[in-house]
């Protein structure tokens, strides 16, 4: 490795340690916009377009689904569809595969896309569990003050 090699090295090393900023990854951001019209569709989708760092914005107006890819943050994002002064929050549904059980109250909407419901936390569903622990205890057979039809 000679002075040419060891300059190259050198040039290399420095070229990758960057102050200051990191790149930002490649983000979806998924929101429910509340939009009535194709005047609601263009102007959401304007709005977010000019957010720096988006790079694509699609619109389902039927489903009242935005969906936002670039190199952004998701909060900005929020930020400036908020800005339209439409009723708008984060995409809250999943596929009802993902959820332990989707037919909780808390979970099942009927304004979901079809087989999505809202995700829920953990905890909402212990809740609805202990109910029904409480009537399978009470009509159980190990269970001496148990109804006495059963």
């Amino acid at each position: 490795m000679g002075v040419a090699g060891t300059l190259e090295y050198f040039s290399d090393l420095l070229s990758h340690v960057k102050k200051g900023k990191k790149k930002k990854q490649m983000q979806t951001v998924a929101l429910k916009v509340r939009m009535d019209c194709e005047g609601c569709e263009r102007k959401v989708k304007g709005v977010l377009s000019g957010v720096k760092g988006v790079k694509s914005v699609d619109v389902d107006l039927k489903q009242q689904k935005v969906t936002v890819t670039g190199y952004m943050e998701p909060k900005k994002v929020l930020k400036a569809a908020q800005s339209t002064k439409k009723k708008v929050e984060m995409w809250p549904y999943v596929p009802y595969t993902l959820v332990a059980h989707p037919y909780v109250s808390q979970a099942y909407d009927k304004k979901a896309p079809a087989n999505h419901v809202r995700a829920v936390p953990v905890t909402a569903i212990i809740g609805e569990t202990t109910v029904d622990d409480n009537y399978t205890n009470m009509f159980s057979d190990e269970n001496p003050h148990a109804c006495s039809i059963m």
